[in-house]
């Protein structure tokens, strides 16, 4: 164990089953938490169970909306999701605590829809429409059935599923074959070669990860938050912090609904000792989604450079509440240790 006044080595590794990135490699992180979290938000962590979910059709046809972007937000919990429609113009957003949340889908060509829900934290149901403002009926099919989704092959579908799959079992290799065979079939698949880079990066061949990664984001026309985040995380492994930042920024901005954006970037920022910064990104995260265990960790950090140790226990329970039996726990415990004792030493000396 090694110290800053306390530091501790960690070990971040991430496997999602829809956007995936692996940020495998050693961190050094100073164990520090946040100045106290207000206790509302603690007390909706713990009630943070129930559901909301719906449909939003085409007002006019009945035609469901598909893909598109229903955000859903509640200032009282400090929650903002953003979900896609699926094909038959569902959304479900889950882990939701009691409150009011406003909810609001917002496409180019169709008014904007709105609601507001007042939810016990069990269960609603919702159906919102959105009306047409005078586009072209081509333009209005776009959102019907995507033109993109229609060019992707059954057997390249088939095989980006199974190689999500495979990496949600950790087993590269299968899901490496699998995302090529995806992108063979379907040469514009930029998701497939993204999953490749994610891969590449997980067996630590960080070179051919940066080329699928690149590959990705050219395919997209720049339009692939994912391929943005992988491409900065490889300049942030290389020591290339000032210009991580700059893309993972970008990256943010394409999709400002992702709390994994918000905690790259803030790592980022956290080496370049920007404390405030990386401060509120870890914060964004949070309010994206308040169970993002990582999220604590990088406020932790943030604060052991203030050397605010009575706030860094608060955060490193507050992880370990939400993640007791994670791949970082123990590190977190061991670290929590570490304060425990600094604490005890500067109130002896007190």
């Amino acid at each position: 164990m090694r110290y800053e006044v306390a530091k501790v080595e960690m070990s971040y590794s991430r496997v999602g089953i829809l956007k995936i990135l692996c940020l495998g490699s050693s961190l050094i992180l100073a164990l520090v938490a946040q100045a106290p979290i207000a206790s509302a938000q603690n007390s909706y962590i713990e009630k943070a169970d129930g559901k909301i979910s719906g449909t939003v059709l085409l007002e006019g046809n009945n035609q469901p909306a598909t893909q598109v972007a229903v955000k859903l937000k509640s200032h009282l919990a400090g929650i903002f999701r953003s979900v896609l429609t699926d094909y038959e113009g569902h959304f479900e957003v889950q882990g939701l605590p009691p409150s009011t949340y406003e909810i609001v889908v917002e496409e180019p060509g169709y008014e904007p829809a709105q609601t507001t829900a007042e939810f016990d934290g069990s269960s609603s149901k919702l159906e919102l429409r959105l009306k047409s403002s005078n586009i072209s009926q081509a333009q209005r099919d776009r959102y019907t059935v995507s033109t993109r989704e229609l060019m992707i092959p059954g057997k390249a579908r088939g095989e980006y599923a199974k190689g999500l799959g495979s990496l949600a079992k950790k087993d590269l290799a299968a899901s490496l074959s699998h995302f090529m065979k995806a992108a063979k079939a379907f040469p514009e698949y930029y998701e497939a070669y993204y999953h490749v880079g994610v891969v590449e990066m997980s067996l630590g061949k960080l070179d051919e990860a940066g080329q699928a990664f690149q590959k990705a984001n050219d395919l997209s026309g720049g339009r692939y938050a994912w391929a943005e985040f992988g491409i900065g995380y490889l300049s942030y492994l290389e020591g290339k912090t000032e210009e991580a930042v700059s893309i993972i920024r970008r990256g943010v901005e394409l999709d400002g609904s992702s709390p994994d954006g918000y905690f790259i970037l803030g790592m980022a920022l956290l080496r370049l000792n920007r404390l405030d910064e990386a401060e509120k990104s870890a914060r964004e995260a949070l309010l994206r989604d308040p169970n993002f265990a990582r999220a604590y960790i990088l406020l932790a950090d943030t604060y052991g450079r203030r050397h605010e140790y009575l706030a860094q226990l608060q955060g490193l329970d507050t992880y370990l509440k939400l993640e007791p039996n994670g791949e970082e726990s123990e590190a977190v415990r061991r670290g929590r240790e570490a304060v425990l004792g600094i604490v005890g030493k500067k109130r002896a000396e007190e």
